[in-house]
């Protein structure tokens, strides 16, 4: 059974790492001086001829449409939920569209909470579709059974969306224990519905793509291929549900995954698994650059994670907003790290497009 703490965010119960500060603090202040380089991310890169971590070609525009959610997973690095109101408004959609414009990023990655739930999620998919970019919903598949979402499977599919959706694990009681009770039922009635109307069947304009996170305190796997097929032939045998391609993406020492890990003590395990797992492969091909993250009220950071620490990209001791976009100077600025970066950077690294290193 999921705890019933896992129903209500860290905001709502008031909890110290609602606070990012407080986040941060609690994961540095572990001590890491027997780990090389003391756990110091930074210095880890130097070690390893990295003497600045800077962006490279600006690819993915990855816009937060808020902390709205329907679900409250435990694993969850956003703290969304349904007592979230955090939203971006329709002014903030606009001036993420002109930002865009001024870019030759051919991805544009929707993301939450539930991005569906934004009542302006239609018009900005729209609107990236128009000008021919690569659309990607970041979807938990209940959202789906909402009465006001029944026509969106189909919708995003007439749109060539790509959907990638979470789905822990193919045996119910491991997807029940990290997203809560009934969440792999709903899960398949979701995915049945995006097979019915395309989604899954190797169509490239209706790519669905499911994100396994480990449960507990381990790494994703590395054996990519084998994960996949194992997924695959269970899901087709028990289910008769098809899908394009698995990710498996490291939970994050974030919000409430941290607050897990302090939890169960296996807080200081795990940085250690992250810091002693720390591949120099995957540094060149790190989200953070080539990606831009723009926050539901339009602050600007390197990657998903720095966003939900408040950690805002550092641009001539100023921090831009999305209005002030401006791509030559961020093409110039150096990216923004902390000991949470090891989460990238352990075994076969880790995106929000899954492994980096081979």
């Amino acid at each position: 059974m999921s705890s019933p703490l896992a129903t209500i965010s860290l905001q709502q119960r008031r909890s110290i790492l609602a606070s990012p500060q407080e986040q941060i603090d609690l994961v540095n202040s572990v001590n890491l001086s027997h780990l090389p380089e003391a756990g110091d991310f930074d210095g880890t890169l130097k070690s390893h001829n990295w003497q600045q971590l800077t962006p490279a070609k600006l690819e993915i525009f990855q816009i937060n449409l808020g902390k709205l959610c329907n679900m409250t997973c435990r694993h969850c690095h956003v703290d969304a939920g349904p007592d979230r109101k955090e939203m971006m408004d329709r002014e903030t959609i606009d001036a993420c569209l002109q930002a865009l414009d001024q870019t030759e990023a051919h991805t544009v990655d929707i993301t939450g909470g539930a991005p569906e739930l934004n009542p302006h999620f239609r018009y900005l998919v729209e609107q990236c579709v128009v000008r021919g970019k690569h659309v990607i919903d970041r979807c938990n598949l209940t959202v789906l059974l909402l009465p006001t979402m029944s026509d969106l499977p189909e919708w995003l599919g007439e749109r060539g969306v790509e959907i990638v959706c979470s789905l822990p694990h193919y045996r119910q009681l491991n997807t029940d224990n990290q997203r809560g009770d009934g969440t792999f039922e709903q899960s398949i009635q979701a995915l049945t519905r995006l097979n019915a109307v395309g989604y899954g069947q190797g169509n490239p304009q209706k790519q669905l793509t499911l994100v396994s996170n480990p449960a507990g305190a381990s790494l994703s796997c590395n054996q990519a291929a084998l994960l996949e097929k194992m997924w695959r032939e269970a899901l087709l045998a028990e289910h008769n549900i098809t899908f394009d391609r698995l990710i498996a993406i490291n939970n994050m020492p974030i919000s409430r995954h941290l607050e897990w890990l302090q939890e169960a003590g296996e807080l200081e395990a795990y940085l250690e698994l992250l810091v002693n797992s720390f591949n120099p492969a995957t540094v060149a091909g790190l989200m953070c650059r080539n990606t831009l993250s723009v926050s539901w009220d339009g602050r600007l950071f390197d990657c998903d994670f720095n966003q939900m620490l408040d950690l805002e990209i550092q641009q001539d001791a100023q921090r831009p907003h999305i209005r002030d976009f401006d791509p030559q100077l961020l093409a110039q600025r150096s990216i923004v790290t902390g000991r949470h970066c090891f989460g990238c950077t352990a075994g076969k690294g880790s995106s929000c497009g899954g492994a980096i290193a081979d």
